[in-house]
């Protein structure tokens, strides 16, 4: 169920993105289908009745590892969120030095503009 919620999530933020033509709308559909694909990559490291990824002294290594929950998917979901945060403060800066340009964010009358 969880599989379905981050592909509609991709797919909300993929019509958001390709057909909507208002430059604050495509930012929010990058946002939106940067969460399905968090919820994607944390969906993959999730194991049914998993522990958490630290080990106790003296454990085995072999029966920890057929428990835990795998923490890369985890870890890069951390680094796609710091990412993904400079990628929005930088599409924002730009849309606000368009604006403030231009008077439009509308993707059409900026073509229009270009010449």
């Amino acid at each position: 169920m969880l599989y379905i919620l981050s592909l509609f999530l991709v797919g909300v933020g993929l019509y958001g993105l390709l057909l909507k033509r208002n430059l604050v709308k495509m930012i929010i559909g990058f946002v939106i289908m940067e969460a399905g694909v968090h919820l994607f990559l944390i969906l993959t490291g999730y194991r049914q009745g998993g522990e958490p990824p630290v080990m106790k002294a003296g454990e085995d290594l072999a029966a920890f590892a057929g428990r835990a929950v795998d923490p890369l998917p985890q870890a890069m979901v951390l680094t796609s969120i710091v990412i993904g945060l400079g990628l929005l403060i930088l599409m924002v800066a730009l849309t606000i030095r368009i604006y403030e340009r231009h008077h439009t964010i509308n993707i059409k009358e900026l073509r229009r503009l270009r010449g």
